[in-house]
């Protein structure tokens, strides 16, 4: 589920961080399957009014603004700009925020993009918060008619660069189809681009569990055999 970054411990799952509204980011059957394994959610502003009306407490909800940070036990957390847009349906348009996230624990440092088109804030984001030991980065669903929501390829690995990224993992490819290109296109360009510029590439398969301690177990080029 591509709705947000979760940390599990014992069945169960601590926090939740939405990007954005839209439906591939916020689900209602995930989220209704999920509350009430679910502790907190972190969401952007106005993406609260969804949660509520879908039966979670308020006091578990937790609205944030560009550049809100957040604790809880040992993760803290930032929400951060992107460039994109909101609303999930023909006359809530920009009526709520969108981001990405920032996750710090006690030892690693992780950045989810959500969705974005390329631009300056992925500088200021790594200068305020990184390097960060792995960035999830947009990739997919993209056209040269609409490059100021979501990124190129080319973009993608150029952006992990921005954040010092130490490793970046490509996300939002080859599930929603939303855009003309190839379901393979996103993964072939990023990759080409991000061995040019030195910056290891993590695909795992859809399902695999992955954890920052083994990281480098998953570059295999799968979509190819």
């Amino acid at each position: 589920m591509e709705n947000g970054i979760m940390e599990q411990r014992s069945g169960m799952i601590d926090a939740m961080l939405i990007s954005h509204d839209h439906y591939d980011h916020l689900d209602y059957g995930s989220i209704k399957a999920l509350n009430a394994k679910t502790k907190e959610f972190y969401v952007p502003l106005g993406v609260g009014a969804h949660h509520r009306a879908w039966g979670i407490e308020e006091t578990r909800i937790h609205e944030m603004d560009w550049w809100d940070e957040a604790d809880l036990g040992s993760l803290h957390f930032a929400f951060t700009p992107s460039r994109h847009f909101s609303g999930r349906g023909i006359s809530d348009r920009f009526a709520t925020l969108w981001g990405s996230w920032v996750i710090h624990g006690k030892q690693d440092s992780i950045y989810f993009s959500g969705d974005s088109g390329y631009g300056p804030h992925f500088k200021e984001i790594g200068a305020k918060y990184g390097p960060f030991d792995f960035a999830m980065m947009e990739c997919g669903q993209y056209n040269e008619k609409w490059p100021l929501i979501h990124m190129m390829p080319e973009e993608t690995a150029q952006a992990a660069v921005d954040l010092g990224a130490k490793a970046m993992m490509p996300i939002h490819w080859g599930t929603f189809v939303l855009a003309m290109h190839s379901w393979t296109d996103p993964v072939e360009r990023v990759t080409e681009r991000a061995d040019e510029l030195g910056m290891p590439v993590i695909t795992p398969r859809i399902g695999d569990v992955i954890t920052m301690d083994a990281l480098a177990g998953f570059r295999e080029r799968w979509w190819e055999g």
